[in-house]
This record gives structure tokens, sequence and C-alpha cells, in this order.
């Protein structure tokens, strides 16, 4: 990272704060602090040198932003071709002309700025809106508005809470006033105003216009993190992740772009090795090591990746840095729920609760305590507190609806599940969780429709493919339901006999002995390469043996291999074994030697 890339980190710090966007000044000045002494000392040496951000340089051609595939986990689709209008950077005179021309603006707006700054730190809003009229400098219009669409999400927000049992309300509040403040900025060329627009546009679910507005938004300015977060959120799937990097105008190796794309990965549950190791570059010593925020990314990639040791090991680091940091330690209590770490999930749950109560990641770490204690009516009782807290916490939505399944309550588990997925299509737990509730309501149609839609966003999931089989296997869809495992297979690990074994129990169902017999084999092969006890494959070594006797041209000697071996056992299955060793010889005296050994005599 060299100094004009830790110049501009810097700056943006002030640019953030300076506009009201609190969550970018931290996650900015977080940054900042895990950089290497040495350079932040070299930019104190040398504060005039980068004192200024100039805009990012655009790749050309610029190519068209189209996304491949409609993703069904997003209700509006993209079937309109998007492009990105190409972003030129202003020629050094005319940059350094509209500089000027805003210092002076700032500089006659500074009095009402400040007060207005003061304002917004007591979240006057309106007070933000009135001393502002009449100020013409870039930041006071990007703080005007931005109070005013606050206003207006605040009111849209009262009343809705306010009908929240009307039959007819929408799932989510809707911002009636967003074309209006749309309206003020149409035309906007200043990279902050380009991020509100691009805002306006994601709320009014006009996607590709969004993207678009972001994208030059972050050309004009690169280190806006609310601007990063709000394009993140645009993307659907992996596929539209993979077709959206190549059209930001900076290099795939530059920090922002990195963060971004393991960032994004991680919202939509399914990042990579690849993931793992960029967040191992971000960590080194020319970048954020020891940096909370990119450890907390590596975390959560190790805990999507279901490497749960070392996730836990990660946030343990963390918190040696930083005990009071609540980000992110919700995901901390997922571990140790999934590791049934009741100790420690219950030591973490009393430390926050003190701490902060009123953070709604700490009412599902609390919800988590009660949930692996299996007190699960405490459990939602801290879940719906988060919910309060923060209407769009979708991991609290989902985990609800969790208890719910626990406790039996499917329509209640439906109603969490789909207020998950009003939040965001993109989270495939809550679609799992809707199918789950179907299937405990035996209304496996319904089922089937959801567990399809959460493997569309998690095509590598083993239970997700288990859970369609199930499904396809009550409706009598047998021969789906072996599409589905066979499909499962492909990454089962662990899970590779059980699956087989329910392979060849529905090739039995559909009279097909050879298949049968073959998943039978595969079972008993696995087993023995494992070293598991005889007992977990006496039945598949009965069946193959059965199946090599009964068929013609059969492999005799494979079959009295394995009956010899648990017939020798202290199996259950010994005396059935003994029984077809009787009629193995049998078959074996009358069937004529093979052609090749009357050859050789």
């Amino acid at each position: 990272m060299d100094l004009r890339l830790v110049a501009e980190l810097h700056k943006s710090i002030k640019d953030c704060a300076d506009r009201g966007l609190a969550v970018a000044a931290k996650w900015s000045s977080e940054l900042y602090l895990s950089i290497p002494q040495h350079k932040r000392g070299a930019l104190r040496e040398h504060p005039t040198t980068f004192s200024t951000s100039t805009p990012a340089r655009s790749r050309s051609p610029q190519p068209p932003l189209s996304f491949l595939v409609d993703s069904p986990a997003v209700s509006t689709g993209l079937s309109i071709p998007l492009t990105v209008s190409h972003y030129a950077p202003l020629p050094t005179s005319e940059r350094s002309a509209y500089q000027t021309q805003e210092v002076v603006l700032e500089q006659a707006d500074e009095a009402a700025l400040l007060t207005a700054q003061a304002f917004f730190s007591s979240k006057e809003f309106s007070r933000v809106v009135h001393v502002l009229q009449g100020c013409k400098s870039p930041k006071t219009q990007f703080l005007s508005l931005y109070c005013q669409f606050l206003i207006s999400e605040r009111h849209t927000e009262r009343n809705w809470y306010k009908n929240f049992s009307d039959r007819d309300q929408p799932a989510i509040p809707f911002n009636r006033r967003l074309l209006g403040h749309l309206e003020l900025v149409k035309n906007a060329n200043d990279p902050w105003l380009l991020f509100l627009k691009g805002l306006f546009l994601s709320r009014l679910n006009r996607r590709e216009e969004a993207v678009e507005s972001i994208i030059v938004s972050l050309s004009g300015y690169p280190w806006n993190w609310s601007a990063w977060t709000l394009l993140g959120q645009c993307v659907g799937d992996a596929q539209e992740l993979a077709s959206l990097l190549p059209l930001l105008p900076f290099p795939a190796n530059h920090p922002l772009v990195q963060m971004f794309q393991v960032k994004t990965m991680n919202e939509l549950n399914s990042p990579t090795e690849n993931e793992l190791a960029l967040c191992d570059h971000l960590l080194g010593d020319d970048y954020f090591r020891g940096s909370p925020w990119v450890m907390c990314l590596r975390a959560c990639v190790l805990y999507h990746l279901h490497d749960f040791r070392q996730a836990e090991e990660q946030f343990e680091n963390i918190l040696s840095i930083d005990p009071y940091r609540v980000d992110d330690i919700d995901i901390y209590s997922n571990i140790l729920y999934v590791t049934e770490n009741q100790l420690k999930l219950t030591w973490l749950a009393h430390q926050f609760l003190e701490r902060d109560k009123d953070r709604p990641e700490v009412c599902c770490l609390v919800g988590n305590h009660y949930s692996l204690r299996g007190e699960h009516e405490k459990a939602v009782k801290y879940f719906r507190r988060a919910t309060e807290l923060d209407r769009t916490y979708l991991s609290a939505w989902t985990l609800m609806g969790h208890e719910y399944i626990e406790m039996k309550n499917s329509h209640a588990a439906i109603e969490a599940y789909r207020r998950a997925v009003d939040i965001s299509r993109k989270d495939y737990r809550a679609w799992y969780g809707l199918g789950q509730a179907y299937e405990l309501l035996s209304m496996h149609q319904y089922a089937l429709h959801y567990y399809q839609r959460a493997t569309a966003l998690r095509p590598y999931d083993v239970r997700l493919w288990q859970a369609q089989a199930t499904c396809y296997e009550e409706i009598g869809r047998t021969r789906d339901a072996v599409e589905c495992l066979k499909r499962a297979l492909l990454s089962a690990g662990s899970q590779e006999i059980t699956l087989s074994l329910k392979l060849a129990k529905l090739y039995e169902e559909l009279e097909e002995p050879a298949e049968a017999a073959a998943y039978h084999k595969r079972v008993v092969e696995i087993s023995r390469s494992e070293g598991r006890s005889i007992q977990d494959y006496a039945k598949s070594s009965i069946y193959v043996a059965r199946h090599q006797m009964v068929v013609p041209g059969g492999d005799l000697e494979l079959a009295k291999e394995y009956l010899e071996r648990i017939a020798q056992s202290n199996a259950e299955e010994v005396t059935q074994a003994t029984d077809w060793l009787k009629k193995l010889k049998s078959v074996m005296l009358s069937r004529p030697l093979p052609t090749s050994t009357s050859r050789g005599s």
C-alpha cells in the first residue's frame, strides 16, 4: 500500500465524517489505525505531497454492465442490459478550477455547515435542512439531502409500525418520497451526490441504474465504504459479482476491490479458498496487519467454509486486540453454537450483555446462548428484541424461525422466515427454513419449491440436495430423488456412505438391482478404506454377494470374499452370511468354468 493510498484513506476519515457517514468514517479510521506506523509517519513528514485525492482513472474501453445470469435470488431480475457511461477524469486544469470553486463555496458556507454538523450529531435532522437552506457547496447539498432522506425514512417507518397488523401492509416499509429525492440528484456529477442517487435508485428497486450510479461515484471518490456496501447489496449472486468486478475502475489487486469481493461473497454465503487467500494478503505487512475488521472478514470466510476451529481462533484473536468490539459478535456466537461450546458462549453472553444490551448483535448472541441451553422461548424473546432494534437484521429473523421450528410452531416459523426473505432474497438459510417449515406441515410441494430456491443460491450444499430428495421421495418422484442425491454426492465428503446407502435403497425401490449393488459396493469399499467396523457395511456386503450370485456372469469370487469376511466376524449378519455361503458353493459347482481356465488346462 503506497503513500498515495494511505493519504486517500486518511483523508476519507474526515470526508465521510463531515457528511454524516459515521459507519464509513469508522471503517476508514479502523483501517488507518492498522497501517504500519512507518507509513503513517511518512505521511506526516510529507503532508502536502498527497493532500488531495484525484479521481481514479477508468480503464478503457469500458465493457457493458450486463449480468449474464438472472439470479433466482432476486425478485426483480436483471433483464435490461446496462452500460456504464465511460468515466474520464477531468484534465488537471479543470480539476484544479473545480476544487478551487468548491473550497470557495465551502468557505462561504462554513458557519452554516459547522452548525448543521452539530445538529446532525444530535440527530436534529430537520434543523440541519433548515440551517442549510440557500447553501451552495456540494458538501452542504449532500448533508441537506441526506437529512431529508433520513427524515422521510423515519416518517415512513413510524407509519409502517403503526399499521403493523394490517393485512394489506407491505412486508417492508416503502418510502414514497424517494422519487422526489431522486429528482434533486438526477443530473448530479459530484461523487457524493451520485452515491445518494445510487442509494435512492436501489431503494426503488432500479438495480441496474443504481449500480451504474455507484460505479461512477466510486470512480470520483474511491474511499467511501458506504458506496461499496451499497454496491454489494445490489449483487444477487456470485455470477453477478464475477460479471461486475471487471467493470470497476480499479485494478484487481487494489485493496478496495479485494475487500469488496470478500465482503460481498460473505454476504452471499458463498466464499471460497480464493477469498481466504485475499484476506491473508490484506493482513500482510504491506496492508492492514492486525486490523480487526479484515480479521473479521477472514473469520466469516472460515465460518462459511465450515472451518469452525480456525474461525473460533480468529475471533479469539480479534477480541484479544479489541475486547469491546461488538460488530460480527453474532457470527462468533453462531460458531460457538454449532460447536456446542456452551461454557464459552455463556461467558460471552454475560460479558456483552453487561456492556451493550441494546445492540442487535448482542441480542442475537444471548438468543444463541438460550437456544443452546434448550430454552427456546427465551431465545425467541431475544431474537425478537434484535428485530425491534433493527428491522433489517436478517440473522435475527432467520434464527427466530429456527427456534419456532424447534418448538414445532410451523406457522410462526414461516412468518419469521418470510420477514427474512423480504429483507434479502440472497440468504439461502431463510429459503431453507421455509422449506423445513412446510415439510413439517407435510406440504412437500411447497417445501420443494423453497429448497430449490435455497439450492440455487448454494449449489454445493449437500443438505439442500438431500432435502430436495426427501421431498421428491414423499411425492412419489423417486427418479428425481435419485438425481438429487447423485448431485449431493459430488460434494458429499464425510456423508458419502450415508448418501450411497440412500441411493442403493432408492434403486432397490426402482427395481434396478445392478445400480443398487454398485452403491452398496461403494459403501463396502469406503468403509474398509476408512477402517470402519464390519457392522457398518455387513448388510451392503451381503447385498453385493447376493447380486453377484444371481446375475448371469456374476463375480462369485467377490461374493465369496464378502461373505467369508462377514461369516468370520462378530456382526449380527453372521448367520445370514453363513447360509448364503452354502448357497454360493452350490452355485459355484453348477456354473461352468470360465473359458480361459479350460484353455489354460
